[in-house]
């Protein structure tokens, strides 16, 4: 008869597999969506003011700041989820965790930028570094403590409860005995 142990290792051995897969394939689109060549007819000049491009896009209008600022924060948003997911850790720091996921975050962010602007033509904006990066963040914060809390939770009473019996002649053997412990001065026969 197999443990526990061994079900609960098949799962989390398919939770990292799946979270590594769908890792594999955002980063993918990522790059896609981002080294791809555009053609522009102009080409400004890099942008390494912190919040200038944010500032700039608010001035455009709401739809306008809508759809710039929330594309950077939605882009690189997914890792916040997968890659915790890919690690396949349940019982962790969460600052730790955190802290890992948005470092992670950061610097994939820059990489893409920095290959991004040398590659493409097109600029280097140190918002959209700092927009990614807040995406994963609030991504991370979001989602990964709760699911995080809600499977040791599952766990610790999947833990707790009592093994089941199997077959039909131990619960009935069980039943029998409640009832006939419940009546009053009947004793349990040998």
């Amino acid at each position: 008869m197999q443990g526990h142990g061994s079900g609960r290792r098949r799962a989390a051995f398919r939770f990292r597999a799946a979270g590594f897969v769908l890792l594999v394939a955002h980063l993918s689109y990522v790059g896609w969506l981002t080294l791809r060549p555009l053609t522009a007819p102009w080409v400004t000049a890099v942008s390494l003011e912190p919040l200038a491009t944010i500032r700039a896009d608010l001035a455009l209008g709401p739809w306008e700041a809508t759809r710039s600022i929330g594309g950077a924060l939605l882009l690189l948003a997914p890792l916040g989820v997968l890659l915790p997911l890919a690690g396949g850790r349940v019982t962790v720091y969460p600052l730790a965790s955190f802290v890992r996921t948005v470092f992670a975050g950061a610097m994939l962010s820059l990489t893409i930028a920095l290959v991004h602007s040398e590659l493409t033509g097109q600029i280097m904006n140190v918002d959209t570094v700092l927009l990614n990066t807040a995406g994963v963040a609030l991504a991370h914060l979001a989602v990964v403590p709760p699911v995080r809390a809600w499977l040791r939770r599952r766990a610790d009473r999947k833990q707790a409860a009592p093994p089941r019996r199997q077959g039909r002649e131990g619960e009935r053997e069980e039943g029998v005995q409640a009832v006939a412990s419940t009546i009053a001065g009947v004793g349990i026969a040998p």
